[in-house]
């Protein structure tokens, strides 16, 4: 399974109704399970982003389809980052060199 990191900006919406965010991140955690995506930690965070969601899916596609349905709810804005553990890096980095 491939790794990503998932950027979160509340919305209005999710402003309004902050007071239900921990539920709606354990409600995101069976969704995606349903989509075959394992959400591996969510954070709240200070800073640029509201929140950082730690997951991993089979392939950008199901990634995509994924922070797509949780970007449906209205309640935040995503952006999504693929992540590469050191394993993963070494051959991509020996491609590069040629």
């Amino acid at each position: 399974m491939a790794s990503y990191i998932g950027l979160l900006m509340f919305t209005g919406q999710g402003v309004e109704t902050i007071a239900d965010s921990p539920k709606r991140a354990a409600q995101y955690k069976k969704i995606a399970k349903k989509l075959n995506i394992k959400v591996k930690d969510v954070y709240w965070t200070m800073g640029d982003y509201d929140g950082v969601m730690i997951f991993e899916a089979p392939d950008d596609e199901t990634a995509t389809a994924g922070m797509l349905s949780l970007g449906l709810e209205g309640n935040v804005t995503t952006k999504t980052l693929r992540a590469f553990n050191a394993t993963e890096m070494g051959p991509i980095i020996k491609k590069a060199a040629g």
